[in-house]
């Protein structure tokens, strides 16, 4: 079968199971797998710049959408007056000082002659800088978390439609990469491995437990959103209408009195669709631009450039390739694209909740969704991105009815039916292995494997 054929089938496949789920459970649950898919199918894609391009193990994708997440609140929320005023000084003092810690050790780095001097010169500048920081910030921060705690307690952000927070979370997630790619991309892949792995919980920690920043584990709720309420649709003459047309057919077999109890919840079903389908929309573009670059990029003599890097440093690096630089360039780009789609995660949810960002769910599920969809191949990775969030979170519901109809036979009060029945949501992680190992086994490229043209 052609790859384009077999692309077309999978996909095809996916249309329906989400449509099985439309009929067999509400719609709304259907458009809510579809969003997450999309936004996966993102995340996915930055993954796949970085391992399928390049062959960059990063294991740290859990950080990345945690500072696009973060960056959601620095963008959307108010900023907090109170907390400004009592602190705007000594943060500027404080950022000065950082600022200026860096600027000085990297002078001595290059200055001085290599030796104990060198050394000496800058640890005492590291000493003496962050103390000075720390002079400054500590007050601010006590200073800022005094103010309303139950309610703020942190600094706030800059007011702006919460859309904007998806570029800002890619411009974040990509600063915060090229401060780790200079220090950690010349270590070896199971060291860069490690090593972005530990980035991702340091980041973690700091969103936890910098209450300042995002009020940390108390969380940021309420969220402005880029699409109408539910309960402003509700009260719209013009929706009400529109639904009025939609579902007349039902409507008219009813009398007066049921017609208006019928409608109302017509109207709260149809809201709660639209507002879904309005972000479908939103998503759906980004993971069509995304998709389209990426298309490009890998087509283009950059992106042969990075398969051949991948394929074999040394001969690339004989034939005068920059590998660190190309290295750097797409662990910037795939960690930009990661917090995109991390903002775009927040912006869905409506609150910020650091508590929530797992390895396994935002890192080991997106690395099982490019190698299951097929790493190298874009169009793999949103496959396995719509495939993979699909059965994680079915996997509960038709493992609780196959332990019912499994169990069946037995007593209800059978010890082992109860143990079988209360336990049948692990059932996700048996789902999970058992796609990742009849892939591996009966098509280790992936669904949609790699497809290498000859130039």
């Amino acid at each position: 079968m052609s790859n384009d054929r077999k692309t077309w089938l999978a996909f095809g496949v996916i249309a329906v199971l989400l449509a099985i789920i439309g009929f067999a459970q509400s719609w709304n649950v259907s458009l809510g797998i579809l969003n997450l898919c999309i936004i996966s199918a993102v995340m996915a894609l930055g993954v796949n710049m970085q391992w399928g391009y390049a062959g960059l193990l990063n294991v740290g994708v859990m950080g990345f959408a945690a500072l696009g997440g973060v960056s959601a609140v620095l963008v959307s929320q108010a900023p907090i007056a109170e907390a400004w005023e009592a602190s705007w000084g000594r943060l500027l003092l404080a950022a000065i000082s950082f600022i200026a810690t860096i600027l000085v050790s990297v002078l001595c780095y290059r200055k001085l002659v290599p030796g104990r001097m060198r050394g000496l010169g800058i640890t005492l500048t590291i000493v003496v800088g962050l103390a000075l920081t720390r002079w400054s910030f500590d007050p601010a921060v006590a200073s800022i978390e005094a103010i309303e705690p139950a309610k703020t307690g942190f600094l706030g952000g800059m007011g702006l439609p919460i859309i904007f927070s998806w570029l800002f979370g890619g411009v974040v997630a990509a600063g915060i990469a090229w401060c780790i790619g200079k220090v950690a991309l010349g270590l070896r892949a199971d060291y860069l491995a490690i090593a972005t792995l530990g980035i991702s919980e340091i980041i973690i920690a700091v969103l936890k437990n910098e209450d300042w920043l995002a009020r940390g584990v108390k969380n940021v709720t309420g969220l402005s959103r880029p699409v109408p309420y539910e309960i402003d649709l509700q009260s719209s003459s013009w929706f009400i209408e529109a639904v009025r047309w939609w579902r007349s057919g039902a409507l008219a077999a009813a009398d007066d009195v049921a017609q208006q109890a019928m409608l109302k919840q017509f109207v709260i079903d149809a809201s709660s669709i639209f507002v879904k389908l309005c972000y479908t929309g939103l998503f759906a573009a980004v993971l069509a631009l995304v998709l389209l670059l990426s298309v490009k990029a890998l087509d283009s003599p950059w992106g042969r450039m990075m398969r051949a890097i991948r394929d074999n440093e040394i001969a690339a690096g004989a034939m005068g390739k920059d590998v660190t630089r190309r290295h750097l360039e797409i662990f910037i780009i795939g960690s930009a694209v990661i917090g995109i789609a991390g903002a775009m995660l927040t912006t869905l949810d409506g609150q910020f909740t650091p508590t929530s960002y797992q390895p396994l769910r935002f890192t080991f599920l997106i690395w099982v969704m490019v190698i299951v969809g097929g790493s190298g191949n874009n169009m793999g990775s949103v496959l396995g991105g719509f495939l993979i969030w699909i059965v994680w979170i079915e996997a509960e519901p038709v493992g609780v009815w196959l332990m019912q109809v499994g169990t069946g036979w037995l007593d209800e009060s059978n010890v082992l039916r109860l143990h079988l029945l209360e336990n049948a949501q692990h059932m996700r992680l048996f789902f999970m292995g058992l796609v990742l190992l009849l892939v591996m086994r009966f098509s280790p490229g992936g669904i949609l494997p790699e497809v290498v043209r000859k130039q």
